[in-house]
């Protein structure tokens, strides 16, 4: 499973680092004359040997990590700094909270340092980080900490509420750490213990397969499956491929607006820049605005930015001419497709491309527009050199360029690295995801001659709005408990700012046929924000006398997205 044979050369990214930066001494690997390593770990293998670089002077001064909150505090580490800081919170976790190496630890925090901190004492640790978006619900979270069997969560004061009330739920739950300038019972607090604590730790020797991260996924059907990350999927990728999506060097700035819950944090925020030495810049973004956004790139030297379409669909509709950048010269997109048009727009107004990157949580990025290669509007790009990706059909046979199918990844005889392990506890899942030779991603696409792919959309009924994962179970659930509603079928609906939105067909229980719809669409909402993530509720609401449904009762989802894209 772990073994690899050379990857695809054809891609070439170009040789612009040191012969002694991290990412050159991995060149046998790439180029297949020495085998993968048994044993990595992405803290002690590239983040300490980037220290010792930084420490003879061979790395630009460029901190490695920046943050700031938009309110003038800001944050700046070196690579030592970074693990001087990392080792102590390592203490933390291990000697005050007794976690052991495979433990799991549950983190929902916002764009905040500590964040990175917890990531980085992980993986010193080996123990397994489950990222959650802040948006969650106390129900959200009481599904992850008992789905998980976590035994150690940390969040902050916004969210320490939620937790209390169903911690008494999780029987596996023994410490909570929070993140706060000040304190609250039955939790300790983070940033007073691991200021105290010694930073002398020794990394754990982890295998290239042990579990690193774990991240829950939105489905079709029931809860959000765990999809578990590798020490080699998430840490060793990045050194054993090519340039294919991000191509930075010590001296450049990366910016990604991605929330800390999503897999693009973990990609773009920590392990593939940190593998090129280069700085990750953050900035705490309570709200997404295009003002505090279009501010921050002309006052601080951001070269990469990385966003959903929904970011530069907002972001375009600003006079950008008021608006200089300082530093800005490579743009990409993912999360879901973006607008030819707005590529034009930004195009006109900033002289800049936006290069589209594609994947899941299970894959990682197997699609981007390279630089230097012809930007096709609409395409998503070429296939990553890792990874064998093809148009199949439902016998997982290979479809020829130009024919419509689902978009897979060849997963034997040799399974890529950066693949997702399995979806944890649910073999059955695990199992339904592979069609033959492949990875099936439930994504329709085509490929050109030329090897370009093109995203149709989903397969199934899942929703990606702003670039956000919505399976339809979690909101009907929601609609459901409300006393209004006697059925409901949710799907997307098209909008021209976030790409699609979530939007319920509502059959009313016969004591509320003569309520005020207006009302109680809002009522509805409310109800949906309260009681799962807020970003979850449906923007539209329409209310039918009865649900289209097949023989056996199913309802027809289908039908229903159709009739919204027109289709």
């Amino acid at each position: 499973l772990w073994t690899l044979k050379p990857p695809n050369r054809a891609f070439h990214g170009p040789p612009r680092l040191l012969a002694s930066d991290v990412y050159s001494q991995y060149e046998s690997v790439r180029r297949g004359e020495q085998e993968i390593p048994k044993y990595f770990n992405f803290a002690s293998d590239v983040l300490d040997k980037w220290s010792e670089i930084e420490k003879a002077g061979k790395r630009s001064s460029n901190p490695a990590f920046w943050w700031i909150n938009g309110k003038g505090e800001e944050v700046k580490w070196s690579f030592e700094e970074l693990g001087f800081l990392s080792r102590k919170v390592a203490n933390v976790l291990t000697k005050v909270c007794g976690l052991q190496k495979g433990d799991r630890i549950v983190v929902i925090l916002p764009r905040v340092p500590e964040w990175w901190l917890v990531n980085v004492a992980c993986m010193r640790a080996g123990i397994v980080l489950i990222p959650g978006i802040s948006q969650l619900s106390a129900k959200d979270i009481l599904y992850r900490l008992q789905a998980s069997k976590a035994t150690c969560i940390v969040t902050d004061d916004t969210l320490a509420p939620a937790v209390d009330s169903v911690a008494s739920e999780c029987q596996f739950l023994k410490t909570k750490l929070i993140v706060s300038k000040g304190s609250r019972e039955g939790w300790l607090n983070f940033t007073d213990l691991y200021k105290n604590q010694s930073a002398d730790h020794s990394c754990v020797k982890t295998r290239i397969q042990d579990s690193m991260c774990i991240f829950f996924t939105s489905g079709t059907t029931g809860s959000p499956k765990m999809t578990e990350h590798s020490q080699g999927s998430l840490g060793f990728r990045p050194l054993l491929s090519e340039r294919y999506w991000l191509d930075v060097t010590p001296s450049d700035v990366i910016w990604s607006t991605a929330d800390t819950g999503w897999i693009v944090a973990s990609l773009a925020s920590v392990f593939d820049p940190w593998v090129f030495g280069s700085c990750i810049f953050i900035h705490k973004l309570p709200r997404t605005e295009s003002a505090a956004i279009l501010n921050t790139l002309c006052r601080f030297p951001v070269d990469v930015l990385v966003g959903a379409p929904t970011l530069f669909r907002m972001l375009v509709q600003n006079d950008l001419s008021n608006y200089k950048f300082m530093n800005l010269k490579d743009c990409l997109s993912g999360g879901e497709p973006l607008n030819p048009e707005v590529m034009e727009q930004w195009k006109s107004k900033t002289g800049l491309d936006i290069r589209e990157i594609y994947g899941q949580t299970e894959t990682g990025i197997i699609c981007s527009v390279f630089k230097g290669i012809k930007i096709k509007p609409g395409s998503m790009g070429k296939a990553a050199p890792l990874y064998d990706v093809q148009i199949v059909d439902k016998n997982a046979n290979i479809l020829p360029p130009g024919q419509q199918g689902e978009i897979a990844v060849r997963s034997k005889p040799i399974r890529p690295l950066g693949l997702f392990s399995e979806y944890v506890d649910n073999p059955k899942k695990t199992a339904e995801s592979e069609r033959g030779d492949f990875y099936v991603t439930g994504d329709r696409g085509t490929m050109d001659e030329d090897g370009y792919f093109q995203f149709f959309g989903r397969d199934d009924d899942i929703i990606i709005s702003s670039g956000y994962r919505i399976g339809p179970f979690e909101v009907e659930s929601s609609l459901i408990e409300h006393p209004a509603v006697a059925e409901t079928a949710v799907v997307s609906s098209p909008d021209p700012l976030r790409g699609e939105v979530v939007k319920a067909f509502v059959v009313l229980s016969p004591t509320f046929s003569s309520s005020d719809l207006e009302s109680l669409t809002c009522d509805l909402q409310e109800h949906v924000k309260k009681t799962t993530a807020p970003y979850k509720y449906p923007r539209k609401v329409e209310f039918v006398q009865e649900l289209p449904k097949t023989v056996t009762g199913k309802i027809k989802r289908n039908e229903l997205r159709n009739k919204e894209w027109g289709r």
